[in-house]
């Protein structure tokens, strides 16, 4: 912190307590509006799809055997570039936060990462940057096309159920509507500055750099998670 960044207003503790405590009260109302709206997603509806056929490390799979068993399965599907020494940070650095997902087991899920790319440059680039998940491609198919991450498209989250051999799609995300399934942000946005992103409302005074500016590269996450990473 520079001697110029504005500091939040010094109060007494009676006042300080007032201030968190109306803060609380919207905090509380938006935790019971995220329990709704978990409530409304428990109840939406499914399409069924087509049994695709993916490549993963030991040869093509059917999505059906992705599952590996279980009756649930979350997909990252990654943005991808053919040949790129670095693929997207925002998809490296959202992704290196999902390290220990044993516990999905007890829910009868998993999660993985499917891309559009070739599963040999998968798999290298998921051992560089440090990623534990398995790692799927669709470039032999068209399944990243149909759930909305088409090849030089974007990002996503789906969600899929199985039942026997047949998989079902219930649920999608782009954009900002992922950020709900990571923990970065939730603990930059408790931060006394915050994001200190330029479209943030920050009183005057708080510190602002560009979007993403702050996020850390891809090369920052092999040099951090990847195998002669500190974090390994």
């Amino acid at each position: 912190m520079t001697e110029q960044t504005a500091l939040p207003p010094v109060v007494d503790q009676d006042t300080w307590r007032a201030a968190l405590d109306d803060l609380r009260r919207r905090e509380k109302a938006a935790t019971r509006e995220l329990d709704a709206i978990a409530a409304q997603r428990r109840r939406l509806p499914m399409v069924e799809l087509p049994d695709y056929t993916l490549i993963g490390a030991d040869g093509p799979i059917r999505l059906a055997d992705i599952f590996d068993g279980r009756s649930q399965l979350i997909v990252y599907n990654h943005m991808w570039t053919d040949g790129a020494e670095w693929q997207c940070s925002g998809c490296t650095g959202y992704t290196s936060q999902f390290t220990r997902l044993d516990f999905l087991s007890n829910y009868d899920a998993r999660f993985v990462i499917v891309t559009n790319g070739p599963i040999e440059e998968a798999l290298a680039y998921r051992n560089k940057v440090g990623n534990q998940m398995d790692w799927y491609s669709s470039s032999e198919s068209t399944f990243g096309s149909d759930v909305d991450a088409a090849p030089g498209d974007g990002f996503a989250v789906n969600v899929f159920l199985r039942d026997g051999d047949t998989v079902y799609r219930t649920w999608h995300a782009n954009g900002r509507g992922t950020e709900q399934l990571g923990h970065s942000f939730s603990l930059i946005d408790v931060l006394p500055y915050g994001r200190q992103e330029q479209w943030q409302d920050s009183p005057d005074g708080w510190p602002k750099s560009p979007t993403y500016s702050k996020w850390a590269g891809s090369p920052d996450i092999a040099r951090l998670c990847g195998p002669n990473g500190q974090h390994r």
